[in-house]
């Protein structure tokens, strides 16, 4: 594969896959989010935090609050906080009606806490969360380009201006959230992204780059060859 300057996380939050991404050497990070968790039976937050902690001792780990309230988030925060030096506290760049998080993550900025600010999709946003940022803190700065390319709008531009916004504060590091394919990597690399997150799929398909197309296109057809003969169809 190319080398790239991008560092790749693995989003998710199945344990297993998490390990064997970790194991693999291949990326530099892990996020979790609640939606997820979710997707992964998880029953116990704070059990499997601190399990992921102690299997993944040595690279960034990202987790959400869970609270809708601020004063509640807050205290989440300081619990998320005391899991490990390598966690990063997932924080909502809103709650869920729409009142900005700015005043809780100067607070938390105050106490040296790393943050991930999540869930960010405008300009707006993204300068209202840098200015809130400490520089002697290392910290993320979620854009959710994929969901800006899902209502049909192009993110690249956005994606641009975040990397300017991100540079003018120490610490401020600009992730490319919900990535959609493998392309996606190629083009937060260009534009000089600090982090894309990937899925397990994505990375999956990350470790075949520079793969022939010759060779994808008869992998296709045999595997075409392979559903028809499943199938059992007959046309004639």
């Amino acid at each position: 594969m190319v080398e790239l300057n991008v560092k790749i996380y693995a989003d998710g939050a199945v344990l297993d896959d998490m390990l064997s991404a970790y194991e693999s050497g291949f990326v530099s990070g892990f996020t979790t989010n609640p939606s997820l968790m979710k997707k992964a039976g998880v029953k116990d937050y704070v059990a499997f935090a601190k399990e992921v902690v102690e299997k993944i001792p040595d690279l960034p780990l990202s987790f959400e609050v869970f609270a809708d309230d601020f004063e509640t988030m807050e205290k989440e925060a300081e619990k998320i906080h005391s899991f490990g030096k390598n966690v990063f506290i997932k924080i909502p760049i809103t709650n869920t009606k729409g009142e900005s998080s700015i005043p809780l993550i100067k607070k938390l900025e105050d106490k040296g806490y790393s943050l991930n600010v999540t869930a960010i999709l405008t300009l707006k946003q993204v300068e209202e969360t840098v200015a809130a940022l400490n520089p002697d803190v290392e910290n993320i700065v979620s854009v959710f380009a994929g969901r800006i390319a899902d209502v049909g709008v192009d993110p690249i531009p956005y994606m641009k201006k975040s990397v300017e916004i991100c540079k003018t504060k120490k610490g401020a590091n600009l992730l490319w959230a919900s990535s959609r394919e493998v392309f996606n990597v190629y083009e937060a690399d260009r534009l000089g992204v600090d982090i894309i997150t990937c899925t397990p799929e994505i990375i999956s398909k990350l470790k075949k780059v520079g793969t022939p197309l010759e060779q994808v296109s008869l992998e296709t057809v045999k595997g075409f060859n392979k559903d028809i003969q499943t199938l059992g169809y007959s046309i004639l």
